[in-house]
């Protein structure tokens, strides 16, 4: 009977949901190449409104970038110098008013304004370098594929510092902006020569910085966790290994080695836990990581400075990040894919990006992890804004999420903006993680007209009616929502209600059913005396 009531239920919030996408305007979706879709509590993919729409697409020519190559420019290179990216890894927000390139297929870092125009370009750094063999011109030597990149403030210096992971050159620079062309090596972080270190190989793929200075790299071939540096270039260990996903492949090869000859042993496939793919860290020192892999263990974690998951599925929590199941068709392609988590960027507000590598799309969640909106897709055959070929990073910047293209024939940044329905989403979301629900409760409203299958609307009237003593309603709602831990707290609530609401005629008909019983009682014994005496009496 619960089964047929949960199907019943899960019926009808798709049917809400449908009916709403069927009602929705034409207009909402005309100019976006995908489908808009969202998640409910029962792991259904269901149509949702558009939270972010693109804005524009930035070319190398709308960039600025042709002044590398003109000789009348402050920023010239070489006539030579490409005017467009090359198979650019990552970007770099610092402090919304500038964006940092890696264009990794050109060898240098690029530097833009707030309005996405070069205000520098920067080849190499100026110094003595270590690496031996380094490529040069004349006192700066040159980056060599350079992947990844972070820029800050020096707490100690004072001045604008720029870490860069150079890939090629085995080494993550620290360097000093001096000019709009020229960078000063202050530090080069290397390969470690300790024993703790066994990988032969050191290239730095991705880099970022802590408060303290010190340096985090995510190295290729390195699955031991990103390797970390102090400020002044000495190794300190790996920081946050992901963990070995626990399969039966593992579980049945971990109990054959307690029974295996050492030879069997030795033969064996060694079950080690997978790289990152790439990291950021958030205003309050937590390092976020994703692993591209497809895994349910350690996709997306959330790291403390002890180099602890806070997000750990182990006690108890359950998080999920990308598509909720395994193989997804995307319409824009006509293709199947599986989620391969390739990017995230946490923005100040706390707002969680993850950019899957395979469909193309944003995954945007709120700092509780709840899914906020889908936007983006890929599609390598059509260059159609909002399409990506091979989405390689993503990024905040003010209020919009930014995403960075490197395929070898399609290199730009596309800037996606919030719709009026994104704008509410975010409000109520604020709202709701800061426990303010009757707050939220008006945002949830609009987010309700847009979208009548938007689960966490419903969760969040609910518990604004749960704020207000509605519990009848809220009620209604955690059942729309499946929200079952809410709903057996709203029902012990509402039954608490009840019974305070109705304990004067509950103890009048208790006492009427006392005296029922107390007079059944002596009408049956005298009953029976009456009985005893006739019977007495015919005797």
């Amino acid at each position: 009977m619960n089964g047929l009531k949960t199907s019943v239920r899960k019926l009808l919030s798709l049917s809400l949901a449908a009916c709403t996408a069927l009602t929705m305007s034409v207009t909402a979706f005309a100019d976006e190449p995908y489908e808009s879709y969202s998640y409910d509590n029962w792991d259904t993919a269901i149509p949702s409104q558009v939270g972010y729409t693109v804005k524009k697409t930035l070319t190398g020519s709308d960039l600025g970038l042709a002044q590398i190559k003109d000789p009348e420019s402050p920023l010239f290179y070489s006539e030579e110098a490409s005017s467009s990216l090359s198979e650019a890894r990552d970007f770099y927000n610092y402090e919304d008013k500038e964006i940092w390139v890696a264009d990794t297929g050109n060898n240098r870092i690029l530097r833009l304004d707030e309005n996405f125009r070069l205000i520098g370009r920067y080849y190499g750094v100026t110094g003595q370098s270590e690496v031996e063999a380094i490529e040069t011109d004349g006192d700066m030597s040159l980056f060599k594929s350079p992947q990844g990149l972070y820029v800050t403030t020096s707490p100690t210096t004072g001045r604008l510092t720029v870490y860069i992971a150079d890939y090629d050159n085995a080494r993550v620079v620290r360097a000093e902006v001096e000019s709009e062309t020229e960078l000063s090596l202050v530090q080069e972080y290397l390969k470690p020569e300790e024993a703790l270190y066994t990988s032969k190989t050191f290239n730095p793929k991705k880099v970022v910085v802590d408060y303290a200075e010190n340096v985090y790299a995510v190295v290729s071939s390195v699955n031991t966790g990103s390797v970390q540096f102090k400020a002044d270039g000495t190794f300190t260990g790996f920081y946050g290994a992901n963990r070995v996903e626990v399969t039966a492949k593992v579980i049945a090869q971990k109990l054959w080695r307690k029974i295996a000859s050492n030879e069997q042993i030795e033969g064996m496939s060694r079950n080690v836990p997978v790289e990152y793919a790439n990291f950021d860290i958030d205003h309050e020192g937590f390092i976020y990581t994703v692993t591209e892999v497809s895994t349910d263990t350690d996709a997306v974690k959330k790291i403390n400075p002890a180099g602890y998951n806070v997000w750990d599925n182990v006690v108890g929590d359950e998080y999920t990040f990308g598509d909720h199941t395994d193989a997804v068709w995307d319409m824009a392609s006509n293709k199947t894919y599986s989620t391969k988590l390739t990017d995230i960027a946490v923005g100040d507000d706390g707002i969680i990006n993850v950019l899957d590598f395979e469909t193309g799309r944003v995954f945007q969640y709120d700092r509780l992890c709840n899914l906020i909106c889908i936007f983006g897709t890929k599609n390598s055959a059509a260059d159609q804004r909002g399409t990506f070929s091979n989405p390689n990073a993503v990024e905040t910047f003010k209020d919009n999420v930014i995403v960075l293209e490197g395929s070898k024939t399609r290199n730009d940044i596309t800037i996606f903006e919030k719709t009026k329905f994104g704008e509410n989403l975010h409000k109520a979301f604020e709202y709701y993680d800061a426990g303010l629900y009757v707050e939220a409760a008006p945002y949830w409203e609009e987010v309700i007209k847009r979208d009548g299958g938007y689960t966490y609307a419903h969760i969040g009237l609910g518990k604004a009616d749960l704020k207000n003593n509605n519990y009848k309603s809220a009620l209604e709602r955690f059942e729309i929502a499946n929200d079952k831990d809410s709903y057996d707290k709203a029902f012990e609530y509402y039954r608490e209600e009840w019974l305070r609401e109705n304990f004067n005629a509950i103890i009048v008909v208790i006492v009427v059913l006392i005296v029922l019983v107390i007079v059944k009682k002596i009408l049956k014994k005298k009953g029976i005396r009456l009985i005893k005496k006739k019977k007495k009496e015919a005797e």
